[in-house]
């Protein structure tokens, strides 16, 4: 992780980009890895752990109906949380993460644990995946926050992310 971290730094330093983002399920870990370089502070404007929908609600405006409607892990979910992030903290980049790290379900729209969306924005740009990581609760956080990298990486480098399906 730390290779992909240092050149996402070196990106975003070299184009003078910044980025804000949203987590729920990986809890910080994506923001924690960001910011471990120093330096980050030029890059690395906000970063919010909406873990339950209330804040989803009240800090991302995220409306209650799309939660209802959707679920909380869903890729409405997850694009609106990139885009609302994004808007609050007036950068280049968002990045919005809802999942499911398990051990037990409590999504009520029948995602099993595992279930992740990633959702990235920039102005002229969004991108939206989701994916499915096997194993324990710490697992899916890890390659949640790792595949967010990876997807960073590719927007940033303005070439296809790979890994996962499209949900545009």
């Amino acid at each position: 992780m730390e290779d992909i971290v240092n050149q996402i730094h070196k990106l975003l330093i070299k184009r003078q980009k910044n980025i804000a983002i949203a987590e729920s399920c990986t809890g910080g870990l994506l923001s924690n890895l960001l910011t471990r370089i120093p330096g980050s502070s030029q890059y690395f404007i906000l970063g919010v752990v909406v873990y339950s929908n209330q804040p989803k609600e009240n800090i991302l405006k995220i409306p209650a109906n799309i939660i209802d409607r959707y679920g909380a892990v869903s890729k409405d979910v997850a694009r609106l949380m990139a885009k609302s992030v994004r808007a609050i903290a007036k950068t280049d980049f968002g990045i919005g993460v809802t999942g499911i790290a398990g051990p037990s379900r409590v999504d009520l729209k029948e995602n099993p644990v595992g279930t992740v969306f990633i959702a990235l924005e920039s102005k002229n740009k969004k991108l939206c995946k989701k994916f499915h990581f096997a194993g324990n609760r710490l697992t899916v956080r890890k390659e949640a926050a790792l595949k967010a990298l990876k997807l960073l990486k590719g927007f940033l480098a303005g070439g296809p992310a790979r890994g996962g399906n499209r949900t545009r």
